[in-house]
């Protein structure tokens, strides 16, 4: 399951990262962001009503905003 396809308010822990699908600069930024292979992380909503995309994440501590083509390159395993 990819982290587009995992509904909100479920936790997941990242079971791989598609590295190459992302540019360098995107896998940067997910990397600084602390995105990688064992994380807990946990989708909280979308942008609104209408629109799908970004959406926002748990990860860690932290919550931030991930397009949907990133959350796409993500692989995760639910928890539950």
């Amino acid at each position: 399951m990819h982290l587009d396809d995992l509904p909100f308010s479920h936790e997941a822990t990242i079971t791989a990262i598609d590295w190459d699908s992302l540019s360098e600069r995107d896998g940067r930024r997910l990397r600084e962001l602390g995105f990688d292979e064992g994380v807990a992380i946990e989708p909280l909503h979308g942008a609104g009503f209408m629109v799908r995309d970004p959406i926002a994440v748990r990860i860690g501590r932290m919550t931030v905003a991930i397009r949907r083509a990133h959350a796409a390159a993500i692989s995760v395993a639910p928890l539950s």
